[in-house]
């Protein structure tokens, strides 16, 4: 569990459209960019290692959604081409108070964790959850998408990390992964997550209804 106090007022920001972390999620990135590439030089040498993934409005990048989520670099590879390959690991979500006015090359801004204090604490739990009726739907969803998974260990899997994962794997739209980002709780996440899949679902047979009139 990290304190508040611990966190830093200043975030470096990585927008990514549809990229979505959430906390004790993990999130594998390939960076490549220049302005990215020094921004993780930068990041690695303090104490936190903390980057903000945030998802950009629109297709220019140019307005970003205010809500967004930490992660710590935990394991970090370079490659030949000096390109580097990272996991963040979640730690809470942020709002931004407004842009940092600088030199590096990529975005900084100012933030706050007031509101996220779920996030820092214990893995949550889904009392209303009803795994049976969830799997059966997500298989359905799995079917249509033609993901694969190891469903052994989904069934064995805590509410939270089952949850969460879903919702870090699941390819919706970046407005979708941004609802799931923004969920109060994971009840509420779970409910925003059935409710996209059974969109999809409902969609792909209005669709197949369609052809066949």
């Amino acid at each position: 569990m990290i304190p508040h106090a611990d966190l830093p007022e200043t975030l470096p920001l990585f927008p990514l459209p549809g990229a979505l972390l959430l906390p004790r999620g993990r999130l594998p990135l390939h960076v490549f960019e220049p302005r990215y590439l020094a921004m993780i030089e930068d990041v690695l040498k303090t104490p936190g290692r903390l980057i903000g993934m945030v998802q950009p409005m629109d297709d220019g990048g140019e307005r970003l959604h205010t809500i967004g989520s930490a992660g710590r670099i935990t394991t970090f590879t370079e490659t030949s081409d000096h390109r580097y390959m990272i996991t963040l690991t979640g730690i809470s979500r942020f709002r931004i108070a407004g842009m940092v006015e600088g030199f590096t090359p990529y975005l900084r801004a100012n933030v706050s964790w007031e509101g996220f204090e779920r996030d820092l604490g214990h893995a949550e739990h889904d009392a209303g959850f009803r795994r049976e009726e969830f799997l059966d739907l997500l298989a359905r969803y799995f079917d249509l998408t033609e993901l694969r998974t190891d469903w052994d260990s989904l069934k064995d899997a805590d509410d939270e990390l089952l949850i969460n994962s879903l919702s870090m794997l699941c390819p919706f739209a970046p407005e979708d992964k941004q609802a799931l980002l923004e969920a109060p709780s994971l009840t509420t996440r779970r409910e925003t997550l059935v409710t996209l899949m059974q969109f999809e679902l409902a969609s792909k047979r209005a669709g197949t209804e369609d052809k066949m009139q």
